[in-house]
């Protein structure tokens, strides 16, 4: 019998509760969300911009759930997921799924009565996209569950925009692309230092299955379209000049750590320093770029 299966030795508490929604994950995604609406060329109320930014949380935090309750068993097998609250039998597997499936319930009823229905479908379709595509379906099957599976994190962004528009535009799609454009690089640098962790659960994780090489010249070659959806936004007149040199910058830094660790070996016991570098800076880098964005529109 697994971890994640065997009797429940301990009482789950609130923090459990909280630690199934993956709340440092969330906060990239509220904040994403967050500039997206406030980008928007409609001003929203200010709680109904609150009420639309608790959504895509309660939303974010049900897939989250609903992950770790499909995935106790490769979280039992990981170092970096072993003392989450299913694994490490603190919480009963059908406790996360009520928990999951009732946020998100809540996150559509709310979004859809208090703001509108354009936000509710995307953040229904963010939500399924999460816990069926890529959960279920991409995770433990093909090393591209990172780049199809991406488009569930790239939704926030086109949330928050329709949530303060009661549409989609060109604009935020161009979010949309960036995020999702951005998870693969982001994403595979992780993989590369935490390889053997994913080795050993028996995700198909693209250094696993294809191996360093080909997994460093995916993280360069990504980064190419990533950066110029970065920089479209000003030259197409979405934004201006606060936003094109802010997202130049950051991207020029972005490249230059990608293309190193494109083009580096690592060697036994190597501590992945470039890997690791690229890894944190990359979710620098999204905050920065969709922060200069709502200044840009706010403050230029």
């Amino acid at each position: 019998m697994s971890t994640a299966s065997a009797t429940v030795s301990l009482p789950a508490d609130w923090r459990d509760f909280l630690a199934l929604t993956k709340p440092r994950v969330m906060t990239l995604v509220v904040f994403t969300g967050l500039c997206g609406m406030l980008a928007a060329p409609v001003p929203i109320h200010p709680i109904l911009g609150f009420t639309a930014i608790l959504c895509i949380a309660l939303g974010a935090g049900a897939a989250g759930a609903l992950n770790q309750w499909y995935e106790a068993d490769l979280d039992a097998k990981m170092k970096r997921t072993a003392k989450r609250p299913l694994p490490a039998g603190r919480m009963d597997r059908q406790s996360a799924l009520h928990f999951g499936v009732g946020l998100a319930g809540f996150s559509l009823a709310l979004m859809y009565f208090a703001i509108n229905l354009a936000a509710t479908l995307i953040l229904a379709a963010s939500i399924l996209f999460y816990v069926f595509v890529y959960t279920i379906w991409l995770k433990r099957r093909t090393p591209q569950n990172i780049v199809i599976g991406g488009a569930a994190g790239a939704f926030p962004p086109m949330i928050g925009w329709a949530a303060a528009t009661g549409d989609v535009s060109t604009m935020s799609v161009l979010l949309f692309a960036l995020i999702f454009l951005w998870t693969p690089p982001h994403f595979w640098a992780l993989a590369l230092f935490v390889k053997t962790d994913y080795a050993n659960a028996g995700v198909p994780m693209l250094p696993v299955v294809a191996g360093e090489r080909t997994t460093r010249i995916q993280i360069g070659l990504y980064t190419i379209p990533m950066i110029l959806c970065a920089a479209a936004p000003w030259p197409l007149g979405f934004a201006g000049a606060i936003y094109g040199i802010t997202a130049a910058v950051m991207s020029g830094l972005f490249l230059a750590m990608a293309v190193q660790v494109a083009i580096r070996r690592s060697e036994p016991e190597d501590a992945m320093v470039p890997e690791k570098r690229l890894f944190k800076f990359s979710i620098l880098y999204l905050f920065v770029v969709f922060g200069a964005l709502v200044i840009d529109r706010w403050f230029a």
